[in-house]
């Protein structure tokens, strides 16, 4: 289903830069089984991310996870094809710490263009958010 040249495996095989947004989010791929429809990654909520009552802010689970999907669906595409997000609903389960998070994505459904993405957030061994985003296949 992956193409060799697509976007996502040039990135994991370092001939590509990772995109800036992972970075800033501490983001590291851990595991993707493209077949499967699974991709695992790691990120760092730096003290930075978080709001006045200490916890992360909403918004940057909600890059995570809007990353976590998205980059789901990219790893599933050939050369010259792209991924947008057309919809991402977040639903916050309990308050994140500044440290580690894991993230999971699985494909609900795998359409030729669209395709139904859902997500967690884990910290600690516990689920913080979840998402479950509406992706589209560009060509």
């Amino acid at each position: 289903m992956s193409g060799l040249q697509s976007t996502f495996n040039r990135m994991r095989r370092g001939e590509l830069a990772p995109p800036p947004v992972l970075t800033l989010l501490g983001g590291v791929i851990r595991e993707v089984d493209a077949e499967a429809g699974l991709l695992r990654t790691d990120y760092t909520a730096a003290p930075s991310f978080l709001n006045p009552a200490g916890g992360v802010q909403g918004g940057m689970l909600c890059a995570m996870l809007d990353d976590l999907t998205a980059s789901l669906v990219d790893a599933t595409l050939a050369a010259g094809e792209a991924v947008t997000t057309l919809n991402l609903n977040v639903s916050f389960l309990r308050p994140a710490r500044s440290g580690p998070l894991q993230g999971e994505a699985n494909f609900v459904r795998r359409g030729r263009d669209i395709c139904h993405v859902g997500a967690t957030l884990s910290q600690d061994g516990t689920v913080v958010a979840s998402a479950v985003a509406t992706c589209k296949v560009l060509r």
